[in-house]
């Protein structure tokens, strides 16, 4: 009896054993063809113990004027870790000490440092002025040799020229997470890196197993983008706006440089600026020169005055009566508080822009419905059609018949400073309107595969080659005649055709603003005049002018010295050698590469030249400019020598352009605070450049000691009503 339950307990301990048995194998091979468990994947679970994925960091594109100066590019940066935990080999172990030694060169407050380096914590950052630090700084720290302070190395976004063509570029923050403006923003789809990664099996170690795959995603650099700026032409434009800036102080200022006979604009900047490596600090987002419509003033008369010309209805010897021109209830007046000159030739009032030579040219011989078409045909109601982003198109006055009248001579429309130089293309250019456009092509840095390419597009042609050669004549003359108003912006050598512009800015109590200065004066020119290949066109908002200061005196001095030097890079021979003054002799550079030092420094400065020499070496292995390249009597020119350790030259009273000579011509970085002339440099004059891949510079401005001859005449355009509150509302 005994022995029989023994058996059975036997038996049922046997049948459990079998069933869970049976049960656990069922288990073990349901999870070897699901390969998961309560929802966990046990195939990914195990290629994540033994596996490690590491990132492989794509680079954002870069943008570079036409010569391929870097505009803007991703450099390293760091960021500043102190440790401070005592089980670390190295920590923060006299945090007071610490913190005085660092705020010197982070120029933090000592006291703020210490709170930081006093935390309870592993480790700690340091606060945002030890966040995306230079190499530079980086080696100031690095010199203190602190315990537990240590480096994290970042990609950051840099604009090594600083406030250059700021309003063009736009910027990303530091860690180009986000594109904020600017072509940065609209090109961000080609700027924009795609991040790779690396995958590979593992020990318990964390060491990398020999000979098994490893799977790699190749990272995707950003393309990199060409503009059609020239470097050379827009350091002109930054610097005579920061002279005119530090003289006059407008409220802005908008300067544009094209090619005549493409559209491509050569230069472009406004003020306020920015300097996008600091874009906390922004005080200015829009530029003007594509977004901002306002009243053009007489450059709009360029226009007008076309019109009549293609219409047959232009007589330049045709007389009116000047001063005051009655349309309806409403009187449109001259400049000259509507005295007038008495009865002169259109041509003459032409030059003296008159208001009511266009006015009358406009109602009487072209009338309403003709001078619109014009307005049309010029592009004034639409967008150019430029790349960059935010462009406005015009505000066209057309409801009454003083409308016309106004429109025809500037004042009541509001167009932008773009649509003024899209619409000069077609007066310069043989008839043909040229669509603007600033990206050149686009480059993949891989394999320099070129995956857009630009090329100039006739948008159409409002006016006949014919035409358009008798308003260039007649524009040189509002230049050379006496009593044209465009007399202060002539330049030696050179025949200017252009227009000058006094837009009176509209009150926000009604009416117009009045006072001296208390206008936007611009001008709009082309050169050389026969066949121009640059246009530039200045507008100087509300400038502090003295009592005999002319509006026109900040204006010319950014067209000239910009027409000047754009002329001189284009290598652009002068109308008439003859009349250039021994001073704007041009001097045609020779290749001086692999020449004697001496010889080539004897030779140069006997042409007038301000030779810089880099190095004690015996022979030339670079210049900073091209052969060919004409120079102006004075200018600067810059030669590496082949020596193995140079001295850093003193860079004191150099001009932002010259520095940037120097860039060129070593390949070091030149990081440059303020505007103007050099005050300040580091490294030092004198000491090794060998090492040196960066350098800072502090400008200062400096008020021009020569002022030119000042001017007493006024282009303003004004039109009174009884109620002018009612006129602007029209």
């Amino acid at each position: 009896m005994k022995s029989s339950r023994l058996t059975k307990r036997a038996l049922w301990f046997l049948f459990i054993l079998l069933v869970a048995v049976a049960a656990l194998f069922s288990r073990f091979i349901y999870i070897q063809a699901a390969k998961e468990v309560q929802g966990t994947d046990l195939k990914a679970l195990l290629e994540q113990r033994w596996s490690q994925t590491e990132t492989l960091e794509g680079k954002r594109g870069s943008i570079l004027d036409t010569n391929g100066e870097v505009l803007a590019e991703e450099i390293p940066s760091y960021t500043i870790v102190a440790v401070l935990d005592e089980r670390f080999d190295s920590y923060v172990s006299d945090p007071q000490a610490t913190a005085e030694e660092l705020s010197h060169v982070l120029d933090i407050n000592q006291e703020t440092l210490e709170a930081q380096l006093t935390r309870d914590a592993v480790q700690v950052e340091l606060g945002a002025r030890a966040k995306n630090i230079s190499y530079e700084k980086k080696q100031e720290v690095e010199a203190l040799e602190l315990d537990g302070i240590l480096f994290r190395e970042d990609p950051r976004r840099y604009y090594p020229k600083q406030t250059f063509a700021s309003h063009i570029l736009g910027y990303t923050e530091r860690d180009m997470s986000v594109a904020r403006m600017g072509l940065e923003s609209s090109l961000n789809e080609y700027l924009q890196e795609t991040d790779g990664y690396i995958t590979y099996q593992k020990d318990g170690r964390n060491r990398r197993l020999l000979n098994v795959d490893e799977v790699i995603e190749e990272p995707e650099n950003g393309q990199d983008v060409y503009l059609t700026i020239d470097s050379r032409i827009q350091m002109a434009i930054e610097q005579t706006m920061n002279q005119v800036d530090e003289e006059f102080e407008p409220e802005r200022m908008i300067a544009i440089v094209a090619n005549a006979n493409t559209g491509e604009i050569l230069g472009m900047s406004n003020r306020p600026s920015f300097n996008p490596n600091q874009y906390e600090n922004i005080e200015n987002y829009t530029n003007f020169a594509v977004t901002s419509s306002f009243e053009p003033g007489s450059t709009m008369k360029v226009f007008s005055l076309a019109a009549a010309i293609e219409e047959g209805v232009f007589n330049p010897e045709e007389t009116y009566q000047s001063g005051s021109y009655e349309v309806i209830d409403q009187t449109v007046r001259d400049h000259n508080q509507g005295r007038g000159w008495g009865e002169i030739s259109y041509l003459e009032g032409v030059q003296r822009s008159s208001n009511v030579a266009f006015s009358k040219l406009a109602l009487e011989k072209l009338g309403p419905e003709t001078l619109y078409d014009y307005i049309d045909a010029f592009g004034f109601r639409h967008v150019t059609g430029i790349d960059l982003p935010n462009e406005s198109p015009g505000l066209i006055a057309d409801q009454y018949k003083i409308d016309a009248a106004t429109t025809a001579f500037g004042q009541a429309t509001a167009i932008t400073p773009i649509q003024q130089v899209q619409a000069a293309t077609a007066i310069a250019n043989e008839g043909n309107m040229m669509t603007p456009y600033i990206v050149e092509r686009i480059v993949d840095p891989t394999n320099k595969e070129v995956v857009y390419q630009s090329e100039p597009e006739v948008k159409s042609q409002p006016i006949s080659e014919e035409t358009a050669e008798r308003v260039l004549e007649i524009l040189e003359t509002v230049i050379t005649a006496e009593e044209g108003t465009g007399r202060p912006f002539a330049i030696d050598g050179f025949d200017v055709a252009g227009k000058t512009g006094t837009a009176q800015i509209p009150s926000e109590e009604g009416g117009y603003l009045t006072g001296h200065g208390n206008n936007i004066f611009s001008f709009i020119g082309m050169a050389p005049a026969d066949d121009p290949e640059v246009i530039v066109y200045v507008a100087v908002d509300r400038p502090n002018l003295e009592v005999d200061e002319a509006g026109s005196e900040p204006v010319s001095m950014i067209f000239k010295q910009v027409m000047e030097q754009s002329l001189q890079y284009m290598n652009i021979a002068p109308t008439e050698e003859e009349e250039v003054s021994s001073v704007q002799e041009t001097i045609e550079i020779g290749n001086y590469e692999d020449k004697v030092t001496e010889e080539a420094y004897n030779d140069l400065s006997n042409q007038g030249l301000d030779v810089t020499l880099i190095g004690d070496g015996e022979t030339i292995i670079k210049q900073s400019h091209l052969e060919g390249t004409e120079l102006i009597h004075g200018e600067k020119i810059i030669l590496l020598t082949d020596d193995d350790d140079p001295l850093v030259p003193d860079l004191t009273g150099w001009s932002l352009r010259n520095v940037y000579l120097l860039e060129e011509v070593t390949g070091i970085d030149m990081e440059v605070e303020g505007s103007g002339f050099v005050k300040g440099q580091t490294p030092s004059p004198g000491s090794s450049m060998k090492d040196v891949n960066r350098m800072m510079i502090d400008l200062s401005s400096k008020k021009e000691s020569d002022q030119e001859e000042k001017t007493t005449e006024e282009d303003e355009e004004t039109v009174e009503s009884e109620d002018q509150n009612d006129f602007f509302m029209d």
